[in-house]
Protein backbone atom coordinates (compact mmCIF):
# COMPACT_ATOMS: atom_id res chain seq x y z
CA UNK A 1 0.00 0.00 0.00
CA UNK A 2 1.18 3.07 -0.87
CA UNK A 3 2.14 6.09 1.53
CA UNK A 4 2.20 9.99 0.73
CA UNK A 5 4.31 12.59 2.07
CA UNK A 6 5.81 16.32 1.34
CA UNK A 7 9.66 17.04 3.24
CA UNK A 8 9.09 20.46 3.83
CA UNK A 9 12.58 22.44 4.00
CA UNK A 10 14.41 25.39 2.65
CA UNK A 11 16.79 28.45 4.58
CA UNK A 12 16.13 29.29 7.84
CA UNK A 13 15.50 33.29 7.29
CA UNK A 14 16.02 35.61 4.92
CA UNK A 15 18.14 37.89 6.65
CA UNK A 16 20.82 35.14 6.76
CA UNK A 17 22.28 35.05 3.10
CA UNK A 18 25.28 37.20 3.01
CA UNK A 19 27.21 36.13 0.15
CA UNK A 20 26.17 33.30 -2.80
CA UNK A 21 25.95 30.19 -1.70
CA UNK A 22 28.55 28.86 -4.42
CA UNK A 23 31.58 31.45 -3.06
CA UNK A 24 31.70 31.39 0.74
CA UNK A 25 30.16 28.33 3.61
CA UNK A 26 27.12 29.31 4.71
CA UNK A 27 25.75 28.87 8.46
CA UNK A 28 22.04 29.21 9.17
CA UNK A 29 20.22 29.10 12.32
CA UNK A 30 19.17 25.24 13.07
CA UNK A 31 15.42 26.35 13.22
CA UNK A 32 13.24 27.82 10.24
CA UNK A 33 10.31 29.59 11.72
CA UNK A 34 9.28 29.80 8.13
CA UNK A 35 8.91 25.72 7.65
CA UNK A 36 6.98 25.39 10.78
CA UNK A 37 4.79 27.89 10.30
CA UNK A 38 3.91 26.80 7.01
CA UNK A 39 3.41 23.04 8.34
CA UNK A 40 1.03 24.70 11.12
CA UNK A 41 -1.04 26.50 8.48
CA UNK A 42 -1.24 22.89 6.46
CA UNK A 43 -2.21 21.08 9.31
CA UNK A 44 -4.76 23.22 10.14
CA UNK A 45 -6.23 23.47 7.13
CA UNK A 46 -6.09 19.72 6.54
CA UNK A 47 -8.05 19.04 9.86
CA UNK A 48 -10.52 21.82 8.81
CA UNK A 49 -11.28 19.81 5.92
CA UNK A 50 -11.39 17.02 7.79
CA UNK A 51 -8.45 15.29 6.41
CA UNK A 52 -5.98 12.81 7.58
CA UNK A 53 -2.35 13.88 8.61
CA UNK A 54 1.24 12.59 10.45
CA UNK A 55 3.14 15.26 11.64
CA UNK A 56 6.79 14.06 11.56
CA UNK A 57 9.11 16.77 13.16
CA UNK A 58 12.98 16.08 12.00
CA UNK A 59 14.50 19.30 13.75
CA UNK A 60 16.33 18.25 16.66
CA UNK A 61 17.07 21.72 17.82
CA UNK A 62 13.03 22.99 17.87
CA UNK A 63 10.87 23.24 21.08
CA UNK A 64 7.91 25.13 20.47
CA UNK A 65 4.87 23.74 18.07
CA UNK A 66 1.24 25.13 17.19
CA UNK A 67 0.71 21.41 16.84
CA UNK A 68 2.47 18.89 18.65
CA UNK A 69 4.25 16.31 16.16
CA UNK A 70 3.10 12.57 16.05
CA UNK A 71 6.72 11.67 15.66
CA UNK A 72 9.75 13.38 16.94
CA UNK A 73 13.40 13.42 16.79
CA UNK A 74 14.53 14.68 19.41
CA UNK A 75 12.68 11.06 21.34
CA UNK A 76 15.58 9.75 19.63
CA UNK A 77 18.40 12.66 19.64
CA UNK A 78 18.34 16.06 20.83
CA UNK A 79 20.90 19.24 19.12
CA UNK A 80 21.15 20.52 22.79
CA UNK A 81 22.33 16.74 24.12
CA UNK A 82 24.71 16.48 21.11
CA UNK A 83 26.46 20.00 21.55
CA UNK A 84 26.60 19.43 25.33
CA UNK A 85 28.26 15.65 25.14
CA UNK A 86 30.16 15.72 21.99
CA UNK A 87 31.28 19.59 22.16
CA UNK A 88 30.02 20.12 18.59
CA UNK A 89 28.55 23.43 17.55
CA UNK A 90 24.87 23.97 16.19
CA UNK A 91 26.25 23.18 12.55
CA UNK A 92 28.38 19.60 13.13
CA UNK A 93 25.90 18.94 15.83
CA UNK A 94 22.90 18.84 13.70
CA UNK A 95 25.03 16.66 10.93
CA UNK A 96 25.67 14.48 13.64
CA UNK A 97 21.93 14.22 14.92
CA UNK A 98 21.27 12.98 10.96
CA UNK A 99 23.56 10.64 10.93
CA UNK A 100 22.47 9.21 13.94
CA UNK A 101 19.31 8.92 12.36
CA UNK A 102 20.34 7.54 9.32
CA UNK A 103 21.79 4.72 11.52
CA UNK A 104 18.39 4.32 13.15
CA UNK A 105 15.71 4.50 10.37
CA UNK A 106 13.68 2.23 12.21
CA UNK A 107 12.96 4.98 14.30
CA UNK A 108 10.63 6.31 11.63
CA UNK A 109 10.34 2.84 9.90
CA UNK A 110 8.33 1.85 12.69
CA UNK A 111 6.08 5.15 13.23
CA UNK A 112 4.90 5.65 9.63
CA UNK A 113 4.80 2.16 8.94
CA UNK A 114 0.71 1.66 10.08
CA UNK A 115 -0.29 4.88 8.10
CA UNK A 116 -2.74 4.24 5.68
CA UNK A 117 -2.98 5.82 1.90
CA UNK A 118 -5.46 8.37 3.86
CA UNK A 119 -2.94 10.31 5.45
CA UNK A 120 -0.39 13.06 4.33
CA UNK A 121 2.75 12.59 6.02
CA UNK A 122 4.09 16.56 6.61
CA UNK A 123 8.00 15.90 7.37
CA UNK A 124 9.33 19.16 8.74
CA UNK A 125 13.06 19.42 8.27
CA UNK A 126 15.64 21.86 10.00
CA UNK A 127 16.75 24.93 8.51
CA UNK A 128 20.77 24.34 8.20
CA UNK A 129 21.28 24.44 3.97
CA UNK A 130 24.08 22.08 4.12
CA UNK A 131 21.55 19.32 4.56
CA UNK A 132 19.85 19.90 0.94
CA UNK A 133 22.79 21.16 -1.16
CA UNK A 134 26.25 19.65 -0.95
CA UNK A 135 26.00 16.96 1.99
CA UNK A 136 24.24 13.08 1.20
CA UNK A 137 22.56 12.60 4.36
CA UNK A 138 19.18 13.96 2.81
CA UNK A 139 19.51 12.40 -0.25
CA UNK A 140 20.00 8.62 1.81
CA UNK A 141 16.55 9.56 4.04
CA UNK A 142 14.59 10.53 1.17
CA UNK A 143 15.86 7.22 -0.82
CA UNK A 144 14.68 5.17 2.14
CA UNK A 145 11.92 6.62 2.37
CA UNK A 146 10.45 6.30 -1.11
CA UNK A 147 12.28 2.91 -1.90
CA UNK A 148 12.37 1.18 1.37
CA UNK A 149 9.50 -2.06 0.94
CA UNK A 150 8.08 -1.12 3.79
CA UNK A 151 7.43 2.63 3.62
CA UNK A 152 7.56 3.09 -0.42
CA UNK A 153 6.07 6.93 0.60
CA UNK A 154 5.42 8.94 -2.65
CA UNK A 155 7.01 11.81 -1.56
CA UNK A 156 7.57 15.73 -3.00
CA UNK A 157 9.46 18.50 -1.64
CA UNK A 158 8.51 21.89 -0.87
CA UNK A 159 11.50 24.12 -0.67
CA UNK A 160 10.46 27.40 0.50
CA UNK A 161 11.87 30.76 0.20
CA UNK A 162 10.87 33.86 2.01
CA UNK A 163 9.42 36.68 -0.51
CA UNK A 164 11.81 39.26 1.40
CA UNK A 165 14.73 37.30 -0.79
CA UNK A 166 13.26 39.36 -3.73
CA UNK A 167 14.22 42.69 -2.14
CA UNK A 168 17.51 41.97 -2.78
CA UNK A 169 18.09 40.52 -6.17
CA UNK A 170 21.71 38.94 -5.55
CA UNK A 171 19.92 36.64 -2.39
CA UNK A 172 17.37 36.05 -4.44
CA UNK A 173 19.18 34.17 -6.82
CA UNK A 174 21.40 32.60 -4.31
CA UNK A 175 18.31 30.64 -2.64
CA UNK A 176 17.41 30.16 -6.07
CA UNK A 177 20.70 28.14 -6.65
CA UNK A 178 20.27 26.09 -3.38
CA UNK A 179 16.78 25.32 -4.63
CA UNK A 180 18.08 24.30 -7.70
CA UNK A 181 20.57 22.15 -5.38
CA UNK A 182 18.06 20.57 -3.74
CA UNK A 183 16.47 19.25 -6.63
CA UNK A 184 19.00 17.64 -8.17
CA UNK A 185 20.08 16.08 -4.64
CA UNK A 186 17.06 14.78 -3.76
CA UNK A 187 15.77 13.25 -7.19
CA UNK A 188 11.86 13.83 -6.14
CA UNK A 189 9.38 15.74 -7.23
CA UNK A 190 10.08 19.69 -6.09
CA UNK A 191 7.60 22.75 -5.22
CA UNK A 192 9.37 25.69 -4.46
CA UNK A 193 7.23 28.12 -2.79
CA UNK A 194 7.81 32.36 -2.26
CA UNK A 195 6.63 32.34 1.59
CA UNK A 196 5.38 35.31 4.13
CA UNK A 197 4.16 37.27 0.69
CA UNK A 198 2.48 39.89 2.90
CA UNK A 199 5.29 41.16 3.71
CA UNK A 200 6.51 42.33 0.13
CA UNK A 201 3.43 43.44 -0.90
CA UNK A 202 4.06 46.61 -0.77
CA UNK A 203 7.66 46.66 -1.33
CA UNK A 204 6.98 44.89 -4.97
CA UNK A 205 4.72 45.47 -7.63
CA UNK A 206 2.47 43.04 -8.74
CA UNK A 207 3.74 43.15 -12.80
CA UNK A 208 7.51 43.02 -10.53
CA UNK A 209 6.53 40.23 -9.01
CA UNK A 210 5.72 37.92 -11.72
CA UNK A 211 9.74 38.36 -13.45
CA UNK A 212 10.76 36.31 -9.80
CA UNK A 213 8.22 33.48 -10.05
CA UNK A 214 9.88 32.34 -12.89
CA UNK A 215 13.24 33.50 -12.20
CA UNK A 216 14.16 36.24 -14.69
CA UNK A 217 17.99 36.79 -15.47
CA UNK A 218 17.69 40.21 -16.45
CA UNK A 219 16.37 41.20 -13.03
CA UNK A 220 20.16 41.68 -12.39
CA UNK A 221 20.51 44.20 -15.35
CA UNK A 222 18.18 46.58 -13.55
CA UNK A 223 18.43 45.47 -9.78
CA UNK A 224 17.25 49.23 -7.95
CA UNK A 225 20.07 48.09 -5.42
CA UNK A 226 23.07 48.59 -8.30
CA UNK A 227 21.48 52.06 -9.53
CA UNK A 228 21.45 53.42 -6.17
CA UNK A 229 24.93 52.67 -6.00
CA UNK A 230 26.21 54.35 -9.04
CA UNK A 231 24.21 57.34 -7.60
CA UNK A 232 26.09 57.24 -4.73
CA UNK A 233 29.69 59.56 -4.57
CA UNK A 234 30.80 57.32 -1.74
CA UNK A 235 33.76 55.11 -2.08
CA UNK A 236 33.90 52.94 0.69
CA UNK A 237 36.88 51.18 2.67
CA UNK A 238 39.03 48.84 1.33
CA UNK A 239 37.30 45.08 3.08
CA UNK A 240 34.30 47.11 3.49
CA UNK A 241 31.55 44.53 3.50
CA UNK A 242 28.82 46.41 1.78
CA UNK A 243 31.80 47.38 -1.15
CA UNK A 244 32.53 43.89 -1.12
CA UNK A 245 29.44 42.50 -2.36
CA UNK A 246 28.53 44.85 -5.09
CA UNK A 247 31.82 45.10 -6.90
CA UNK A 248 32.42 43.87 -10.51
CA UNK A 249 33.60 40.67 -9.66
CA UNK A 250 30.74 39.87 -7.18
CA UNK A 251 28.02 40.91 -10.32
CA UNK A 252 30.17 38.88 -12.95
CA UNK A 253 29.40 35.70 -10.22
CA UNK A 254 25.49 36.69 -9.63
CA UNK A 255 25.13 37.11 -13.25
CA UNK A 256 27.02 33.75 -13.83
CA UNK A 257 24.67 32.35 -11.46
CA UNK A 258 21.63 33.12 -12.93
CA UNK A 259 22.55 32.11 -16.32
CA UNK A 260 23.12 28.16 -14.90
CA UNK A 261 19.65 29.22 -13.08
CA UNK A 262 17.98 29.70 -16.50
CA UNK A 263 20.06 26.97 -18.34
CA UNK A 264 18.70 24.41 -16.30
CA UNK A 265 15.13 26.07 -16.37
CA UNK A 266 13.92 23.72 -13.40
CA UNK A 267 13.30 26.96 -10.93
CA UNK A 268 9.77 28.09 -10.64
CA UNK A 269 7.35 29.84 -7.58
CA UNK A 270 4.15 29.37 -6.30
CA UNK A 271 2.91 32.03 -3.36
CA UNK A 272 2.33 31.17 0.03
CA UNK A 273 -0.12 33.51 2.75
CA UNK A 274 -0.17 31.17 5.47
CA UNK A 275 -2.77 33.59 6.33
CA UNK A 276 -5.11 33.22 3.91
CA UNK A 277 -6.34 29.79 3.71
CA UNK A 278 -7.05 29.39 0.09
CA UNK A 279 -3.68 30.03 -0.34
CA UNK A 280 -2.57 27.27 1.52
CA UNK A 281 -4.92 25.24 -0.15
CA UNK A 282 -4.17 26.38 -3.51
CA UNK A 283 -0.83 24.91 -2.20
CA UNK A 284 -1.31 21.76 -0.94
CA UNK A 285 -3.86 21.14 -4.47
CA UNK A 286 0.36 21.22 -6.26
CA UNK A 287 1.59 18.91 -3.57
CA UNK A 288 -1.54 16.60 -4.12
CA UNK A 289 -0.39 16.59 -7.97
CA UNK A 290 2.99 15.78 -7.05
CA UNK A 291 2.66 13.07 -5.20
CA UNK A 292 -0.94 11.80 -6.90
CA UNK A 293 -2.69 11.87 -3.92
CA UNK A 294 -6.07 11.89 -5.57
CA UNK A 295 -5.46 9.04 -7.81
CA UNK A 296 -4.84 6.38 -5.07
CA UNK A 297 -8.11 7.29 -3.69
CA UNK A 298 -11.30 5.30 -3.15
CA UNK A 299 -14.00 6.61 -5.04
CA UNK A 300 -16.50 7.78 -1.70
CA UNK A 301 -19.83 6.12 -1.31
CA UNK A 302 -23.11 8.41 -1.66
CA UNK A 303 -24.49 10.01 1.07
CA UNK A 304 -27.91 8.43 2.02
CA UNK A 305 -29.17 11.35 4.01
CA UNK A 306 -28.45 13.45 0.31
CA UNK A 307 -29.72 10.67 -1.25
CA UNK A 308 -32.94 10.62 0.77
CA UNK A 309 -33.85 14.19 0.49
CA UNK A 310 -33.17 15.15 -3.08
CA UNK A 311 -36.00 11.40 -3.01
CA UNK A 312 -38.20 13.47 -0.62
CA UNK A 313 -38.07 16.46 -2.70
CA UNK A 314 -39.26 14.32 -5.59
Amino acid sequence: MSKFGVLVMGPAGAGKVGALLCSTPLYFSTCSHTQTTFCSALITHLRNNRRSCFYVNLDPAAEEFAHEPDLDIKDLISLEDVMEEMGLGPNGGLIYCFEFLLENLDFISEALDPLSEEYLIIIDMPGQIELYTHIPILPALAKHLTRSGSLDISLCAAYLLEATFVVDRAKFFAGTLSAMSAMIMLEVPHINILSKMDLVKDQVGKRELKRFMDPDTSLLDDDPAERGQEEDDGRGAVGDADTLMRGSSFKRLNKAVARLIDSFSMVSYLKLDVQDEDSVGGILSYIDDAIQYHEAQEPKEPNDEIDMEYGDEE
